[in-house]
């Protein structure tokens, strides 16, 4: 049998010593991480504004607009990135445009303007996370995707009789832009694709084409306050 010595009250000093600077560094790591962090951290605030098309249901659209199928849009946003490159922003947009009821007999047929205004209105409300490339450069390009919810509603006035129409449905939305800082205010653009499908294809114009999803491409311009960069 293999009796082990008690330690010393010098040994134990040492040990004491390491367990203490070794409680210290942790200690500092715990202190300076939330520090780190918050330094990496940016934010912003701001408005954008462009055009969006209808493009996944543009047979409908030019039909109800009258050849174009959309037209202004603008909203705006918060942004919040963590350390260099991620981020993750809140979206509110608005679009609503004024055509006519139509009738069409089949897709190849005329399309027959009736005459009684038909306004179209969506309002996306998304979040998305997105990743920026060149961070430490004042040209800041970036790609982003996310999700969230847009409201459809049709109005239309047949003879002074009002009839309105009025869903929300989940939508995906992808985007490519790029973000130029001077210091605390940035300007920039972004091109986005959203997908907002069986929102219409029920009746009416729509259901002859065979359209149901709501989404398509705009273009907007953006102009932010926030932490300074670069």
């Amino acid at each position: 049998m293999i009796i082990l010595d008690p330690p010393s009250p010098a040994g134990r000093t040492h040990s004491w010593r390491r367990c203490a600077r070794a409680a210290a560094v942790l200690a500092a790591v715990l202190v300076c991480a939330p520090a780190r962090e918050a330094a990496a951290l940016d934010w912003a605030v701001g408005a954008e504004g462009g055009y969006f098309a209808m493009t996944n249901a543009s047979r409908s659209a030019k039909a109800i607009f009258g050849g174009s199928s959309g037209g202004g849009t603008y909203g705006g946003f918060v942004q919040v990135g963590v350390g260099q490159s991620f981020f993750v922003s809140g979206h509110v947009r608005y679009f609503s445009r004024t055509g006519e009821r139509v009738f069409v007999a089949d897709p190849g047929a005329q399309v027959f303007r009736l005459g009684h205004p038909l306004t179209i209105r969506l309002i996306p409300v998304y979040a998305m996370v997105g990743w920026r490339f060149m961070p430490s450069s004042r040209w800041t390009p970036y790609v982003a995707v996310g999700g969230g919810s847009t409201s459809y509603r049709e109005e239309s006035n047949v003879a002074g009789l009002v009839e309105t129409s009025s869903k929300s449905k989940a939508a995906f939305h992808v985007a490519l832009g790029v973000d130029f800082a001077l210091g605390a205010v940035s300007v920039g653009a972004e091109a986005m694709y959203s997908a907002v499908p069986n929102t219409i294809g029920e009746s009416g114009v729509s259901k002859v084409y065979g359209e149901k999803d709501v989404g398509g491409a705009s273009i907007v311009a953006k102009l932010s306050f926030g932490s300074s960069r670069p």
